[in-house]
């Protein structure tokens, strides 16, 4: 099926039309992204540099969960924003498939991540005494590498989705940035059977991978009753931040993506959680709820200190 589009550009209609609230919402917007950029990146560069942490599976998945929250909002936030200080918010039809080939490519990568991370836990406290032998280095990289390529193979689909739409004329999105359901309404043919491939494809990947991970989780929570009481504090506190991680980040997907219609009168609001929101609480729940990162973080503060103060 050849693409007829002739289609150059598209319009984005944003968040909101009135220049107080525009200003309003940069200055916060520009805010958080320092603050997702600054968190996530103080995580990465907590964990490689602190060898114990690196060696860890769980913080070497959690340094590259932070390095794909730190894309993700790369990704997204910095149009956002810049698009507030112009009335017309336009963006190429490259730059479009560009930002719907990204944002689904980190997402996607980070699916596989924390079905990851969820694997690890399971090992360190269901099979402590062969956690050594299964999560390896090897392991760790192979699972990295999986997480790649199935990024790129989900991303890789939704363009060829959006390349077979043709558009021919219409070219004003009613959102903030460039997606599978805003490109859909504005094509021009019928997208009943898209509708149904994205939902079969996205949606059905979130529902299925979310009550894979639930169950997990529940199969984790059930094996700590053998437990001490310091170990299950220990291991209810570390899965607690990932429970949370993963609700954040899977059920705006499902919300988003696992609906038979491609209505939905909310769907600004949740992409806003989903892509600028959560990627700003991760690296806050992960931090605040573990003593050795916190401990890691501190004394990474006090050797930069000493060394800019000797300096």
């Amino acid at each position: 099926m050849k693409n007829q589009s002739i289609v150059t550009e598209f319009l984005l209609l944003g968040l909101s039309q009135n220049p107080k609230v525009q200003k309003i919402v940069f200055v916060v917007f520009l805010l958080v992204y320092i603050a997702t950029v600054g968190g996530n990146i103080m995580i990465v560069v907590t964990v490689v540099c602190n060898p114990v942490l690196l060696g860890s599976p769980m913080f070497f998945f959690l340094a590259f969960l932070s390095l794909l929250d730190a894309c993700t909002s790369s990704v997204i936030t910095p149009k956002i924003t810049v698009d507030l200080l112009y009335k017309r918010r336009t963006i190429s039809f490259e730059g479009c498939m560009t930002q719907v080939f990204a944002v689904h490519f980190f997402t996607g990568v980070e699916v596989i991540i924390l079905t990851s991370m969820a694997y690890d836990r399971y090992v360190a406290i269901c099979k402590p005494l062969r956690y050594s032998s299964i999560m390896n280095r090897k392991l760790c990289g192979v699972l990295v590498g999986v997480a790649w390529t199935g990024g790129f193979l989900h991303s890789i689909i939704q363009i060829i989705f959006i390349l077979h739409l043709p558009f021919c004329g219409p070219n004003v999105i009613d959102h903030f940035l460039c997606d599978l359901f805003p490109l859909m309404k504005i094509a021009c043919t019928d997208t009943h059977i898209f509708v149904i491939l994205v939902v079969a494809n996205s949606g059905s990947f979130c529902i299925i991978i979310f009550s894979m991970l639930l169950v997990s989780y529940g199969v984790i929570l059930f094996s700590l009753r053998a437990h001490s009481s310091d170990g299950r504090r220990k291991a209810l506190s570390t899965c607690g931040s990932h429970i949370i991680v993963v609700v954040l980040f899977f059920v705006p997907c499902i919300i988003i993506y696992a609906r038979p219609t491609s209505a939905f009168f909310s769907e600004k609001n949740v992409f806003l959680f989903a892509t600028i929101l959560t990627p700003l609480l991760n690296p806050m729940i992960y931090t605040f709820r573990n003593k050795e990162m916190k401990n890691a973080i501190r004394k990474l503060w006090k050797r930069l200190i000493m060394v800019y103060g000797i300096s």
